[in-house]
């Protein structure tokens, strides 16, 4: 990475180490939501995202602060040049990945939601959205569209020139345009839906599902090896209906309950009071068009306790 965009001309004076690092801790400690939520929206995994919080404060505490006229965007340039690397060697780890792969979910708070464009950028539909683009094009994605960054300081982070992140913003945009929810819902409008299919499921009433889910709807899961789900996508109302209707028949080891995920609406599945499935769900005019269910144990601990994310 340039040392020099980003940062002030001229001389400054050099601050005594244990200040030096004062101030380092200080900025990072100020942003780390925001670093980890371009690292986890550039990755969809909180623990990699971590990991790249660790290589970006190696590499932030080492930086001299006096050149650095711009902390917050100089910090999300390191962060993005070492979710960007990561992602590259999280993608070969995907390809013998057991049955679908999906995002790990977090327990976000509820002001989250009120944040729409922070809502939907973290939300599981658009994580999946952007799991459809190339690496280096999620990247350029991800900070200009969601964290406007400029076009210069996306190229250095990404190690393209400017006209050329230009062009790859401009094909990011209209491919996840064509792919993203169709028509948007409120969050009034989504919780009434989704507490409409919980009552539905509770009671396994079928025809209640057939009319709340989309007839396209696709149904994902993700249990990474370790526990069953269902190995392929599943596709169409009148399949994933009886799937869903079938988690009734825990019975009163069972509990299903509301939480937001991920900045949206969202079920949390437990049995004998330990969580079994984190169930997100997409919308498209008013119906049910992805359910995506989380069963993964290693991905489950971030829905225990909130994560902040920030934009």
């Amino acid at each position: 990475m340039s040392e020099s965009s980003g940062r002030a001309g001229g001389t400054a004076e050099p601050l005594a180490h244990g200040d030096r690092m004062n101030s380092a801790t200080e900025a990072f400690v100020a942003h780390r939501s925001l670093l980890f939520t371009v690292a986890y929206e550039m990755l969809g995994s909180a623990a990699d995202a971590e990991d790249v919080l660790q290589e970006t404060w190696l590499r932030w505490a080492g930086v001299d602060l006096g050149t650095v006229r711009d902390q917050r965007a100089f910090l999300v340039r390191i962060t993005a040049r070492q979710a960007l690397m990561r992602l590259r060697t999280l993608r070969r780890r995907k390809e013998s990945y057991v049955g679908p792969w999906l995002p790990e979910p977090l327990l976000t708070a509820p002001d989250v939601a009120e944040d729409v464009e922070l809502a939907d950028s973290v939300s599981m539909a658009m994580l999946l959205v952007l799991e459809t683009l190339g690496p280096t094009e999620r990247a350029v994605f991800v900070l200009r569209e969601v964290f406007d960054l400029q076009y210069d300081e996306i190229a250095e982070a990404v190690g393209k020139s400017p006209a050329a992140v230009r062009q790859i913003a401009h094909r990011a945009r209209a491919h996840v345009a064509a792919r993203r929810p169709r028509g948007a819902v409120s969050r009034a409008e989504a919780q009434d839906v989704l507490d409409a299919f919980r009552r539905a499921v509770e009671t396994g009433d079928l025809q209640r599902l057939l009319d709340i889910l989309a007839p396209d709807v696709v149904l994902l899961g993700d249990g990474g090896g370790v526990v069953r789900a269902v190995p392929a996508p599943v596709t169409g109302a009148g399949e994933v209906a009886p799937l869903v209707a079938g988690l009734a028949r825990f019975g009163a080891a069972a509990s299903l309950g509301s939480a937001q995920v991920n900045g949206c609406p969202a079920l949390v599945l437990r049995l004998n009071g330990e969580i079994d499935t984190v169930l997100a769900v997409r919308f498209d005019d008013g119906l049910i068009t992805g359910l995506y269910a989380v069963r993964n144990p290693e991905k489950l601990s971030r829905v225990e306790r909130e994560t902040a994310v920030s934009r």
